[in-house]
C-alpha cells in the first residue's frame, strides 16, 4: 500500500498544497528529515524568501534521496517562517520544489531562526512501503 491523502468532504478543503492527513501503510520505511535551511551546499544563505524556501526543500529532498524516497513520500512537513508577510513567497518556492505532491503539513510564523538573515526553516517525516 502506498501513502493515501486524507482530506474528508466533512470538514474545509486545505488552503495550499498539502492534504488534512495521510495514510501510511505497514511496513513502511520512515525517514525523519531534520529542520532544512536556506544555506546552499557552498555554506551561503540564499537570498530572499522564494529564493530560501527553494532551497530548503531541495535540502529536504536531497536528503530523501540518500534513502531513495522522494517528494511523493513525504507525510508530514512542518515549515516555519520569520515574517507573514512572505507567505506567497513561501508557497511559490515550496510548490517549485514539491510540485503535486500533497503531505500534510503545517506553517507557523515565528520570530527569528537561528542566523538573523534566514527566512525559513522546514522540517520533513516521509514514509515508503
Amino acid at each position: 500500500m502506498s501513502n493515501k491523502s486524507l482530506t474528508p468532504k466533512s470538514i474545509a478543503k486545505p488552503g495550499g498544497q498539502y492534504s488534512h492527513g495521510i495514510e501510511v501503510g505497514p511496513d513502511a520505511r520512515w525517514v525523519y528529515v531534520s529542520g532544512q535551511v536556506g544555506w546552499s551546499p557552498d555554506g551561503k544563505i540564499e537570498e530572499g524568501m522564494e529564493a530560501q524556501t527553494r532551497r530548503a526543500f531541495q535540502n529536504v529532498l536531497a536528503v530523501l534521496a540518500e534513502s531513495g524516497m522522494g517528494a511523493k513520500d513525504i507525510v508530514r512537513l512542518n515549515s516555519y517562517i520569520t515574517d507573514a508577510a512572505d507567505v506567497a513567497k513561501f508557497r511559490a518556492g515550496r510548490d517549485a520544489v514539491m510540485g503535486d505532491a500533497l503531505p500534510a503539513s503545517t506553517l507557523v510564523v515565528i520570530t527569528a531562526l537561528v542566523h538573523p538573515d534566514l527566512k525559513v526553516e522546514v522540517e520533513a517525516v516521509a514514509a515508503k512501503a
